[in-house]
């Protein structure tokens, strides 16, 4: 098994990089040719089973090579098929338990139970309008998609309950961290102060740029202090958005503490080529998907 960790800016590997807590931020790792992110926080976690896939050991063609996990993008079914048996073999986890969900940047949250066990793989894809998934259920892997926007890993150690959440601007501004967390201590008892958070590869500050209207929503939904932390205006009229640093916020505010909080500080576009960005292929592109599963 080859071990790295990624660079956020220099786009490079190496073994020594540790985030602002003072965590190694991920670890990039192989199985065979199937290259995938994990992070150590979680690794020690005995019952917890998850991943992040890369670009690397599917068999997808051109633009969504190789490891394109979206049946949704063009791609040939059977091909996104062979990168689910691949990435599955991979972290361990069995691609006909899967459970999925249609996107759509909002903020509800689903309750995964035994019903929806294969749903989106092996079954059709039920849950629609779905960004963020919570279960308390053994091996029943939860599984959400990404090509920049932020994925959140929540783990409860104390009721066994987990949770997996789509945070692109708008669920960041809207606090999906807060939402899941409600959502979890609705369902499981879960105290904020218990989970462990990772926040994982997204687009960095450097490289994610918006409009004005998208930084007077974020200049609404945090104090002023905060806002110009997130925010920097630009010369342009545009401003650089901080998402890792907004979902932190938003964590703090759920409750999660500080310490067990970890950013992994992997950017997406800065490694367009182990990862598919939204951003640096002007929306030609796969899919990567977060994998998190009690085992």
């Amino acid at each position: 098994m080859i071990e790295h960790v990624i660079y956020k800016k220099q786009n490079q590997v190496s073994n020594q990089v540790y985030n602002g807590n003072g965590q190694k931020a991920g670890r990039l790792q192989y199985d065979g040719e199937v290259g995938y992110i994990t992070f150590p926080v979680l690794e020690e976690i005995p019952y917890i089973k998850h991943g992040f896939s890369t670009r690397l050991g599917g068999v997808s063609k051109e633009h969504l090579s190789s490891m394109n996990l979206s049946f949704t993008r063009g791609d040939e079914e059977e091909y996104v098929r062979e990168n689910y048996r691949r990435i599955c073999k991979a972290i361990e986890m069995d691609p006909n338990d899967l459970v999925f969900s249609d996107q759509v940047h909002d903020t509800k949250i689903h309750v995964v139970t035994e019903k929806d066990r294969g749903k989106g793989y092996q079954f059709p894809r039920e849950l629609v309008g779905i960004d963020g998934l919570i279960t308390n259920i053994v091996s029943l892997p939860l599984v959400t998609y990404y090509a920049d926007c932020v994925p959140l890993y929540f783990v409860d150690p104390v009721h066994k309950a987990i949770g997996l959440s789509h945070s692109g601007w708008k669920g960041t501004v809207h606090k999906m961290a807060g939402r899941t967390m409600e959502a979890m201590a609705e369902n499981f008892g879960t105290k904020p102060e218990d989970v462990l958070a990772v926040i994982g590869p997204s687009i960095c500050r450097d490289c994610y740029e918006v409009s004005e209207d998208v930084a007077v929503a974020f200049q609404k939904a945090y104090n002023k202090e905060l806002a110009e932390q997130i925010l920097e205006k630009k010369e342009n009229g545009k401003y650089q958005l901080d998402l890792w640093l907004a979902n932190k916020a938003n964590c703090l505010e759920a409750g999660i503490l500080a310490e067990k909080i970890t950013i992994s500080e992997i950017c997406t576009c800065c490694n367009s080529e182990l990862l598919f960005s939204h951003r640096a292929s002007k929306g030609k592109r796969g899919n990567l998907a977060a994998f998190l599963s009690l085992a």
